[in-house]
């Protein structure tokens, strides 16, 4: 496949991701259907199937692209940050993600199905809070190379990292009890998270 060929094939890929977002965040999962997103693309239920061959499959392609893109870009910062700076910058940015109006709708999505279809939450798992916590380990591994934490498994302590940086606030927000925080509480709760993180995984700890 020449280059040329290769660049139009993956804009399109791109456009159909983009427009099926839109119709399973409108319409939930089980009442969208690859006759509406073909329709909305501008082609034929053939034209999608050649790049998705059921709509579970773009289901978790959308999952997997989304998901890809934040983790890529919440891990982004330089290696000579220290401890408490990257932890601050990636609390900040994972918590920015998760009360984003995509991730909101997303989530709502997942859960609102999981029942009827439950592989749509492993394909979900795997794409988004599984990548993020392996990073997030691999982030305080390196740390605990360096002695800048004191931590026996570091899987279990990114964890907990995250659940201080989530508390209640993205269970309330998904489930429209308060109003989306503003960037200085978001602020806020991560200094709190990353405070309580280093009181007891910190070197002195």
């Amino acid at each position: 496949m020449s280059a040329v060929l290769k660049d139009r094939r993956d804009l399109k890929r791109d456009a159909i991701l983009e427009v099926a977002r839109a119709v399973f965040t409108e319409e939930g999962y089980a009442d969208a259907s690859m006759s509406i997103i073909a329709a909305r693309v501008g082609g034929s239920k053939g034209t999608l199937y050649n790049y998705f061959k059921s709509k579970e499959e773009l289901f978790s392609a959308y999952v997997r692209e989304e998901c890809g893109r934040f983790a890529d870009d919440m891990f982004a910062l330089d290696d000579h940050h220290d401890v408490v700076t990257r932890l601050t910058v990636i609390g900040e940015r994972f918590l920015g993600h998760l009360l984003s109006e995509r991730s909101v709708r997303t989530f709502q999505l997942v859960v609102a199905e999981v029942r009827r279809t439950p592989e749509l939450a492993r394909a979900f798992y795997d794409a988004g809070p599984a990548v993020g916590l392996r990073r997030l380990t691999q982030v305080l591994e390196e740390a605990r190379d360096k002695g800048e934490i004191v931590a026996d498994n570091c899987e279990i302590a990114a964890q907990q990292f995250m659940s201080l940086c989530k508390g209640s606030v993205h269970f309330q927000y998904a489930l429209n009890l308060i109003e989306r925080p503003n960037e200085a509480e978001i602020a806020t709760i991560v200094s709190e998270a990353v405070r309580t993180f280093m009181a007891r995984y910190g070197k002195t700890a």
